[in-house]
């Protein structure tokens, strides 16, 4: 079995943030939070504790024994929000006879203040921060996308900034939607776009690397009986021609590194100083390949699944 990475939810109990395309709200999250018990933990963890922390050691020897060498902090919430599992986390992983190297933080930017990213690098061990990114070059836009709230909102470029200079790697997940189409066109009368600006913006940022994601649709249901998220989805995603020309420009002036482990193709963009690019299409992982899996979810439960909308998917 090929594994690309293993995802894992950190509890939270409600999402600091309110994005418009959020994909947790179109499907059920009642996995039960087993981390939580009512008791804080110390040295000495309660018998539910300590069956919670055998379990979910158990699911991260799994992974490692099936080849999987990369962790990915993630969530319905912001992982952030909850630093204690971080932290127990980090432990359980020290005590693993082969621990994960390669672990990453999928955020939206919130809290990655000097502290934080200290905390982050020190102790957590993290080593890539993937920021999801609504729009590169109109920073109030990307946050009322993602409706930061008002104490949290921050700067893209000063956060950027703080990643690289904590010596993290970058990677910029882009979710593509129509904002970038207008701000890229030469001419409204045809589909041609700049690239150009847009990997100059990415320099800007110091990205290391750059995932473009297409927004996922919880259904294909006509218009008027798709739900608000799906709606907006609908009206604000990028639109297919989009895709196809940034396909293009990719493979015309990027170098092959490569082809990832489910299958997507890995670029360098801007010669041996350049940016990694890579296009996500198939964010849910819908896409079934025999012997491959494109990442396991260890959720609040301490079990593995396959897939985040299905509970069938279960591993063990």
């Amino acid at each position: 079995m090929k594994i690309q990475s293993l995802s894992i939810v950190v509890p939270t109990k409600k999402c600091v943030n309110n994005c418009a395309f959020c994909v947790s709200k179109t499907h059920d999250n009642d996995y039960k939070d087993c981390f939580y018990t009512g008791k804080p933990w110390t040295e000495t963890p309660t018998t539910e504790q300590k069956r919670f922390e055998e379990n979910y050691i158990e699911r991260l020897e799994f992974a490692k024994d099936n080849n999987t060498n990369t962790i990915i902090l993630t969530g319905t919430g912001e992982p952030l929000q909850n630093k204690t599992f971080l932290r127990k986390f980090a432990e359980w992983n020290k005590s693993l006879h082969k621990p994960f190297y390669i672990i990453e933080l999928q955020t939206s930017g919130v809290f990655l203040d000097n502290e934080t990213l200290e905390f982050l690098r020190d102790e957590i061990r993290v080593k890539t921060i993937s920021l999801s990114v609504s729009d590169l070059f109109d920073n109030e836009n990307n946050l009322n996308i993602i409706d930061v709230p008002k104490k949290l909102r921050f700067d893209l470029d000063d956060v950027c900034k703080r990643i690289k200079d904590f010596g993290f790697n970058l990677r910029i997940s882009l979710n593509v939607l129509n904002n970038i189409e207008k701000v890229l066109e030469k001419s409204k009368k045809s589909d041609i776009y700049d690239f150009d600006k847009l990997f100059n913006r990415l320099k800007e940022l110091k990205s290391d690397q750059i995932t473009f994601r297409k927004l996922w649709k919880s259904s294909n249901k006509p218009y008027f009986l798709l739900s608000d998220i799906d709606r907006w989805i609908d009206e604000n995603m990028a639109r297919e021609v989009f895709f196809v020309k940034l396909n293009s420009h990719i493979k015309k002036n990027g170098r092959l590194l490569g082809r990832l482990t489910f299958g997507a193709l890995q670029y360098e963009i801007g010669g041996e100083n350049g940016i990694s690019t890579v296009i996500d299409d198939d964010c849910m992982s819908e896409e079934i390949k025999e012997d491959k899996i494109k990442y396991l979810i260890l959720r609040e439960n301490a079990k593995l699944y396959k897939l985040w909308d299905s509970k069938a998917s279960l591993i063990f």
